[in-house]
């Protein structure tokens, strides 16, 4: 699930390598990439519906999007992007989705690991042809409007093989500020604060925790072995970070992608924590 910069450039010829570099427009990709990445924008994989944005787009519409990076089932694909890791997460959560993450890997450090170790860099977009990619949905991972009501209302008995996980900054899990453009403050009723760059080194090189300082992280928030993890934060974004943290880690990992703008927006209860 995860790959060094120097594996990554001692691998970057391998056959079956596909590098994506996921970004919220081509600037990012075209200031300079990783030697043969491909680029998919964050609008190719997200979409807003019914009002929600950053949800999932149709499988169909999925497919056709690796397909044309390139993509086929034995692709062992490393994903990178912009927002210290965000986007690579979001994508690799994508993945997930579509069941190909087992052959997908970040780049532990991102480009910005890449450009202090003074690696080679490129401006070439690479031209390739639409693979034959076959993809089989898991809305396993998902975790709805109304599940998260029940985990929401349930008693700590009933609640103990799942915890709530926060992934957006202290204060907005507070109440002390709002998230942007949504109507409450607080969180989600039962729900733990994990604020996503906790998880890093450092945001400026973001490579992750070790496995043991993260293991750390998640046992204080309440998340211990055999418990499930479902993440969320404002429209699915972040939580994709701590989501893939806690695959990394081992735990059963789902999102509720609808976040707290969702949860916001269909008038549910907020709880909050403002410290006085």
């Amino acid at each position: 699930m995860l790959v060094s910069t120097g594996w990554l450039n001692a691998h970057l010829h391998d056959a079956d390598l596909v590098v994506l570099c996921i970004a919220e427009d081509d600037a990012f990709y075209s200031a300079g990439h990783i030697p043969g990445a491909r680029l998919i924008r964050l609008s190719q994989i997200a979409t807003t519906r019914a009002g929600i944005p950053n949800e999932l787009p149709a499988v169909s519409q999925l497919q056709r999007v690796f397909q044309q990076a390139g993509i086929d089932n034995l692709s062992h694909i490393i994903l990178y992007g912009e927002r210290s890791g965000v986007l690579a997460a979001r994508a690799y959560f994508t993945l997930d989705y579509l069941g190909l993450a087992d052959h997908a890997a970040l780049v532990d450090g991102g480009i910005e690991k890449w450009r202090a170790e003074k690696r080679p860099e490129s401006v070439e977009s690479p031209q390739v042809p639409a693979s034959n990619l076959q993809v089989r949905a898991h809305p396993e991972i998902l975790v709805d409007l109304a599940a998260m009501e029940g985990y929401s209302r349930a008693k700590p008995a009933s609640r103990s093989g799942a915890v709530l996980m926060d992934a957006r900054p202290e204060p907005e899990y507070t109440g002390e500020e709002r998230s942007e453009d949504v109507t409450e403050t607080g969180h989600i009723p039962n729900a733990v604060s994990l604020y996503w760059p906790r998880t890093l080194q450092s945001p400026d090189t973001p490579t992750l925790r070790s496995p043991e300082e993260l293991q750390e992280l998640f046992h204080a928030a309440g998340a211990l072995p055999g418990k499930q993890v479902i993440t969320y934060c404002r429209t699915g974004m972040q939580s994709s970070f701590d989501y893939f943290v806690a695959k990394y880690l081992g735990y059963s990992a789902r999102m509720y992608d609808g976040s707290f703008y969702e949860w916001s927006l269909a008038g549910r209860p907020a709880e909050s924590a403002v410290k006085h």
